[in-house]
């Protein structure tokens, strides 16, 4: 997500940077190229308007043009305007969904067909059965879509939660009374009230779902769009927003979005703040949305503290404390690159992981070059899969023959498996050299130490 406007505003940036001292020609011309990538990321003209304002009025000071840093400041002052666009800033609500409510408390899921709503509740309920130790029941308001009910209550055994059980001719109001009533007698904590969807906008959607809303007063009513779907998905928001009334919006599909201007205008166009984002299907799929965070990537600083927040939530510590400490007895073998590649797998897709590190963007040439994918790992645990434990322990007794018969075996080329053996010895020299440098040697000698024919190189 942000991927276009990301590299359009590092490059103006950049520019910025090289310059040194600005004057008020030089932020009003870059200011301008900053306009121009915020309507190509599609965000919408009133919001792309109002942003540049902002940043203009802070950024034409005198203490910005004379300040030891003018182009440090100006991007700080971007990065501030970004936050508060995106709902962040001095008295923003905390991320993630509000649960602040008597049990139980219902959250009502409305938006249209396809924009990923029942999928959506049942990554929210597993994310509240997981995170949050919240007893849920799911419920299916949804009786236009064919199997819609079953599609839930499939989702809701993925989920590890309850749905409630399906009673065919019932309409959505008896359904979401039946839901309350039941969530209330066996003193469940949340109800997600999912409800019907339509291809389009409509009179019938809209007052089915403010009779629903009305009836079953829900903490929180949770607007899904489709990131996707750019300036639509912002029309979709102000309707909804207009007709029935939102408190928090769900983008999903953000990592098929590389504009991501419905993002940036979502809160001006409705101000209701967006809570959470989907990407991918799997259940697990959901991240609160953090707008200083999300500011950070956009301007190619990174996200740490997700990636760290990810790796906490996925990493088995344990395991990785054992591992950490054949490492530092240089008994790493291919078994344990395995399991590595592994954890690396449960915190997500590589693309967002690389889109947390701070100036990525700058390397997204040698990136796509080198053809890093999610298939790259499972494909190098197959290689691995097909070794014979001996092998996996011992690597060095892979000859031409043995690389034939675990290619083969793992539906892969030879070069690839030569590709991950390489990978290996790289790694397994690295942590020789960290173990013969030692902390002292290593502080002494930096990153550079680490690298092939650095025992070579004479000290400056």
């Amino acid at each position: 997500m942000f991927e276009a406007l990301s590299t359009r505003l590092n490059g103006v940036f950049d520019k910025l940077r090289r310059r040194g001292a600005l004057s008020e020609a030089d932020v009003n011309e870059a200011l301008r190229e900053v306009r121009v990538a915020l309507l190509e990321a599609d965000v919408a003209l009133p919001v792309a308007r109002d942003l540049i304002n902002r940043v203009r009025e802070r950024a034409v000071g005198v203490e910005v043009i004379r300040s030891v840093s003018p182009a440090q400041q100006v991007i700080k002052i971007v990065n501030d305007a970004l936050v508060e666009a995106l709902g962040g800033g001095e008295g923003a609500e905390l991320p993630g969904l509000d649960l602040n409510a008597p049990s139980p408390v219902p959250i009502l899921m409305v938006g249209l067909q396809g924009s990923g709503k029942t999928t959506t509740s049942g990554k929210i309920a597993l994310r509240l059965r997981n995170r949050d130790k919240k007893k849920v029941l799911l419920a299916s308001l949804d009786v236009q879509r064919p199997a819609a009910q079953l599609q839930l209550q499939t989702l809701a055994g993925q989920a590890g939660v309850a749905s409630l059980p399906i009673i065919p001719g019932q309409s959505p109001l008896e359904i979401a009374a039946r839901a309350m009533d039941v969530a209330r007698r066996e003193l469940y904590d949340v109800v997600i009230l999912d409800t019907a969807g339509r291809l389009s906008i409509d009179d019938a959607l809209m007052e089915e779902v403010a009779a629903v809303k009305a009836a079953t007063k829900p903490h929180q009513t949770l607007l899904v769009v489709d990131a996707m779907t750019g300036q639509d998905a912002v029309n979709t928001a102000r309707n909804f927003q207009d007709r029935v009334g939102v408190n928090g919006i769900v983008m999903t599909r953000v990592d098929g979005d590389a504009r991501g201007g419905a993002a940036l205008s979502m809160r001006a166009v409705t101000g209701a703040p967006i809570r959470l984002l989907g990407a991918g299907e799997k259940l697990d799929a959901l991240e609160d949305f953090h707008p200083d965070r999300v500011a950070s990537r956009i301007l190619g600083m990174g996200d740490i503290v997700s990636l760290v927040e990810r790796a906490a939530e996925t990493i088995d510590r344990d395991e990785a404390e054992k591992l950490a400490a054949k490492m530092q007895k240089g008994q790493f073998d291919l078994e344990d690159f395995a399991s590595q590649l592994k954890q690396v797998g449960k915190m997500g897709n590589l693309s967002g992981i690389l889109g947390m590190l701070p100036g990525i963007g700058k390397m997204k040439s040698q990136i796509e070059n080198a053809k890093i994918d999610d298939s790259m790992i499972g494909r190098q645990a197959a290689i691995i899969s097909s070794m014979t434990r001996k092998e996996k322990r011992n690597p060095d007794i892979i000859k031409a023959s043995r690389k034939k018969r675990i290619a083969a075996g793992a539906g892969v080329t030879v070069q690839d498996v030569n590709r991950l053996l390489k990978q290996f010895d790289d790694m397994s020299a690295m942590m020789k050299r960290m173990n013969k440098l030692g902390q002292k040697g290593l502080m002494r000698g930096g990153l550079g130490a680490l690298l092939p024919g650095a025992g070579n190189r004479r000290p400056f």
